[in-house]
Parts: structure tokens; C-alpha cells; sequence
């Protein structure tokens, strides 16, 4: 199976529409083993995926050092995919006065040396402060590391629509990551629009709402202790809307149960959720997370679903205004 690809705004790369996203291999999923979490990424790649996103916070690290370790191991005949990955929450505490070059280049130097990278393919901001995006101080800081060939490119992870439209004004930002999902319907208002005209890449993260979009979980589903979906519901550890999108337990399962009518025949409900982002041809790539070679393997079956229907985009609209969007539209 050949994968779509896209092209990755001002880069030109030619990311596959599936991506991996690296955070449940790293750490706050619970327990991956080493052997699983490699497993996993091998078929990510067997698969065709050329686009791994990460974070030198995953795991403090072993999320990066892993994929070094597999692209290692696949040896230097093996196509390399582009690496993503992102710095800035190792501040502590976070703030905007943080992000300061010395500290910026740190961070990159600890990510290519855990990557075995000389230069990064992309560097984003991770999820700064709302301050950071109206200055020009931190961008510059990034021209700075471009300059001296540590980073090949750089753009920026956010919580908000207001941070993206604030992120795409800097000429240097090739990419916004952004949580975008039939829970998150917000960004599609204007945000996408705006990016592509901008040639800005979108990378579209928590697509499947921390699982909840895969139709598996019910009202007793438990998560381990070391699971954010365990202890940052209400925002504990970090914003709460990146676990289970920001959305109530039990309303989005409520939301998830007429979502089921919508799915095609002979799709997952995960697979249907990942091809309703993909319908935007403003999102460059799409990264779903896996912690097992098989689920890898299911995530990329949805670049070959057929394009949906607009009865079943006005469908999922009507569930998201309905049920989800009074819980999240307006904080995010």
C-alpha cells in the first residue's frame, strides 16, 4: 500500500497524510516496553509513514532516543523519514521570559544528541505561553539556530486558535501543530483557511481524542496511574484539553455513540475519524499515536477510505455543535 502524500507547506517536503505522533512511546500513556514501543515504530515505517513527531519531554527523552535507536537500526539504506520534534516545556517553571536563546539551544543540543541528529528537520515551540507568539524575541532566537545549522526549520505546537493566527504572521514558522478533530471542530472556522494561504504546514494532533475516537472505550474503562487520561482530566498537569480533547468523559461517549451510524462499512471508527480530518486538504499531515505494532498498523488503513460524503460531514458537524462544542469552542 502506497501512502498519499502532501505537501508540507513553505518546505516543499512531501509528508505521507498519515504521520506518527511519538507521545505514548515516550511516557504518561502507561507502561510501553522498550521492545513494544520499537516494534511499533518499525511498522509505522514498514507501513510507508515518512513523518515521526515527538518531543524532548516525552519520556524525558527516551521517546527521541528511541527513534534513533530504530532508524539505526534500519540502516543507512533505509529512507529517513522527517523527525519533528519540540522544545521548550523543560522549562521550570514555563514561562515566556524562558525562552531565551541560551535555553533554546540547550534543548535542541539535548534533542540532536538523543536523535543523533547533527541538524533537526523541525523544531516547534511547545506549547508557549500566549505572550511568546506576539514578541519577535523567540523567532529570532530560532533564525539564530538555523543560522548555525543546528535546526533545518522550525514553527510551533499551540493550545489555541489565537496563538495560530498569532504564529502564521512570522515569516520563519513553516508549521503549526494544532489539536484538530471531530471534537475540535474549531480550527476548520478560519484557522486552516488562513495557514494554507499563508503556505504554513498544519499538523493535526490528538486526532482520535486520546482514544476516545476509537469507539472502544466505555463508562468503566480504567487507565493506569502513570496515564494522563487518568490524572490530568481537569487539566492537573498540563492544559486539560489535551487529554480526551478537553471534553467530558461521559458526553463524549455519548458523542461517540452517534458517531458509530456515520462510519462506512468496513471501516474503524478510528480509521473514519482520522479520514474526516484528512478531508481538509489544509492539514498536511495527520499524527495519531500507537503503543503496538498492530495499531500502527490500523491507523494508516485510513488513507485508504474513500473521501466521506457532505451528508456525513454535515452529520458529524451537527453532532459536535450539538453535544461538544458549549464544552470546548470557547476555550480553545
Amino acid at each position: 500500500m502506497t501512502l498519499s502524500t502532501r505537501r508540507f507547506g513553505k518546505t516543499g517536503f512531501q509528508t505521507t497524510a498519515i504521520g506518527f505522533g511519538a507521545w505514548a512511546i515516550g511516557g504518561t500513556w502507561g507502561e510501553v516496553s522498550e521492545a513494544d514501543a520499537k516494534a511499533t515504530l518499525h511498522a509505522t515505517l514498514d507501513a510507508g509513514v515518512n513523518f515521526l513527531d515527538t518531543a524532548d519531554v516525552y519520556g524525558d527523552g527516551r521517546s527521541e532516543r528511541l527513534i534513533a535507536a530504530v532508524l539505526a537500526e534500519r540502516g543507512q539504506s533505509a529512507p529517513r523519514p522527517f523527525v519533528a520534534t519540540k522544545a521548550g516545556r523543560r522549562l521550570n517553571p514555563h514561562v515566556a521570559e524562558g525562552y531565551t536563546l541560551a535555553n533554546l539551544e540547550a534543548f535542541v543540543d539535548r534533542s540532536r544528541a538523543n536523535l543523533q541528529m547533527d541538524c533537526l528537520d523541525l523544531v516547534q515551540l511547545h506549547c508557549p505561553p500566549t505572550s511568546v507568539y506576539s514578541g519577535h524575541e523567540v523567532f529570532d532566537a530560532m533564525e539564530a539556530l538555523k543560522a548555525k545549522g543546528k535546526i533545518a526549520t522550525y514553527g510551533v505546537s499551540v493550545e489555541k486558535i489565537d496563538e495560530a493566527m498569532e504564529a502564521i504572521r512570522h515569516p520563519g514558522v513553516v508549521s503549526v501543530q494544532i489539536i484538530y478533530n471531530l471534537f475540535r471542530q474549531r480550527p476548520a472556522d478560519a484557522f486552516l483557511a488562513a495557514a494554507k494561504a499563508a503556505d504554513v504546514a498544519v499538523i493535526a494532533r490528538v486526532p482520535l481524542a486520546s482514544g476516545l475516537l476509537t469507539g472502544k472505550m466505555t463508562a468503566t474503562s480504567a487507565f493506569a496511574p502513570d496515564d494522563h487520561r487518568s490524572f490530568n482530566r481537569n487539566g492537573e498537569a498540563f492544559d486539560k484539553g489535551e487529554t480526551f480533547s478537553g471534553v467530558p468523559y461521559d458526553v463524549a461517549l455519548t458523542a461517540v455513540e452517534e458517531l458509530r451510524a456515520l462510519v462506512p462499512a468496513n471501516a474503524t471508527m478510528a480509521a473514519f475519524a482520522l479520514r474526516w480530518i484528512l478531508m481538509q486538504d489544509a492539514v498536511s499531515v495527520v499524527i495519531p499515536g500507537a503503543k503496538s505494532a498492530a495499531q500502527a498498523q490500523a491507523n494508516v488503513l485510513a488513507d485508504a477510505l474513500p473521501a466521506l460524503s457532505a451528508e456525513t460531514l454535515e452529520a458529524a458537524r451537527d453532532i459536535y455543535t450539538r453535544l461538544i462544542a458549549p464544552h470546548v469552542a470557547h476555550m480553545w
